[in-house]
């Protein structure tokens, strides 16, 4: 009974962390990650550490500025300017159904492999994309519409610690159980190869997440706050923030574990489509190990993707929202704030399912715009985020010190050096 006294105690300090977390871990992790790992065995495991220090403090901001203002951080965009909220917003709009999209398409692949509704009806495999894809975010509006934030917290700490322990049990029973083959194939990673280069820099631009989570994460702090009465203290934001981070860090390693085990040096070629490649890498999973291994890692892989698919939509309808609440106050109140909240979900869902129906066969190229936008953006909302933060309005013993300062400005200086590498290549 202490442990399960401890745990609870435990979860009941953690909210919008685990929001993050839900929305940080999808098609990063469960496709990119355990790419990386079956491409180049363990050797990104390095650079899945080091952009989890880049962008830190960034993610770190978010739930910050909420602890010590009250406000989201997009009230610390509009304190630069109303340009920083048009500029949040147009970044926003540009990616939201390419996202959506390619996180139902995966979501849907997953759930047609893992239930066998291939040929459901004799359709074919974009319309059976569609079906699912259509009940997935409709089962996803009515979660959201109905209980809205609570709800979504109280799924995404069930959700996140079934994830957790099953990718934990997976990589560690391939630890004891890897057959150990096929290492004669294996490929080594070159900074002189481009494929490999465009490779890492896709892989990077959405690990752990985009920057625009952190404007999410904070609009959850609010959220929170507003839902419990009272303010959440610094103290208790930056740990909740700081165990969902080290969690996104902890899976993307533990997926590329999972990648290196079973598909390193296969010489087997990879499905081309994010779904493709998620139902050919739990049969991998089946023929590896036994079919004891196949639950284990269809759980994992499903409720990762169900958890993105919830809380994405949830966070860009909640930005949406927010942001058009800033650029025009005399048009928003509480009861039309829920209006515009429902109106955004039911556009984001309908143009995402525009493009599964209209353009699923060149949704990988779609997903690459997208990661452009969100690569090229990284060093913009990266300066938006500190310029917030150190701005004079935020009380002086809630404002970072001289080290965060230097460690902003250096992985400004990162993130715009990989921005610029990753268009010229």
């Amino acid at each position: 009974m202490p442990l399960i006294q401890t745990v609870n105690q435990f979860l009941s300090r953690l909210g919008p962390g685990l929001l993050y977390a839900g929305a940080a871990v999808g098609v990063s992790h469960l496709v990119q990650s355990t790419q990386a790992g079956g491409m180049f065995g363990f050797e990104l495991i390095i650079a899945i550490i080091i952009i989890h220090l880049i962008k830190y403090p960034f993610f770190e901001f978010g739930p910050r500025y909420t602890a010590a203002t009250g406000e989201h951080m997009l009230h610390g965009y509009q304190q630069l300017g109303v340009w920083a909220v048009w500029l949040y917003l147009l970044l926003t709009v540009a990616t939201m159904f390419i996202v959506q999209a390619a996180i139902t398409v995966v979501t849907a692949g997953l759930v047609t492999h893992i239930f066998g509704l291939e040929g459901l009806g004799g359709y074919d495999p974009q319309t059976i994309s569609f079906i699912i894809g259509s009940l997935l975010l409709l089962i996803s509006l009515v979660l959201l519409v109905s209980g809205h934030y609570r709800l979504l917290d109280r799924l995404m700490k069930i959700i996140i610690l079934i994830l957790t322990v099953t990718s934990v049990a997976a990589v560690t029973m391939l630890l004891f159980d890897n057959p150990g083959h096929h290492k004669t194939a294996a490929v080594f990673f070159s900074f002189g190869d481009t494929t490999h280069l465009i490779f890492l820099a896709t892989f990077l631009g959405w690990m752990p997440a985009p920057l625009d989570l952190s404007v999410w994460h904070s609009i959850w702090s609010k959220s929170k706050n507003e839902n419990d009465g009272q303010n959440t203290c610094m103290q208790e934001a930056l740990f909740d923030f700081r165990v969902g981070y080290i969690g996104t860090a902890f899976l993307a390693i533990c997926f590329l574990l999972l990648g290196a085990l079973i598909m390193w040096g296969s010489d087997i070629p990879f499905a081309a489509g994010g779904a493709a490649f998620a139902g050919q890498l739990l049969d991998m999973y089946q023929q590896a190990l036994g079919e004891w291994a196949y639950p284990i890692v269809a759980v994992a892989a499903l409720t990762t993707m169900l958890s993105t698919t919830l809380t994405v939509l949830d966070g860009f309808s909640r930005s949406l929202d927010a942001s058009l609440s800033l650029l025009f106050p005399d048009r928003s109140t509480h009861n039309t704030a829920n209006k515009t909240y429902l109106i955004w979900l039911i556009i984001i869902i309908t143009g995402a399912l525009l493009i599964i129906f209209f353009f699923l066969t060149s949704m990988r190229e779609m997903v690459k715009v997208a990661t452009v936008i969100s690569f090229v953006a990284a060093p913009i909302l990266a300066v938006l985020n500190m310029k917030a933060m150190f701005s004079a309005h935020i009380p002086d013993q809630y404002r970072p010190g001289k080290l965060m300062e230097v460690w902003c400005w250096s992985s400004v200086a990162a993130l715009s050096g990989c921005s610029i590498a990753y268009l010229l290549l």
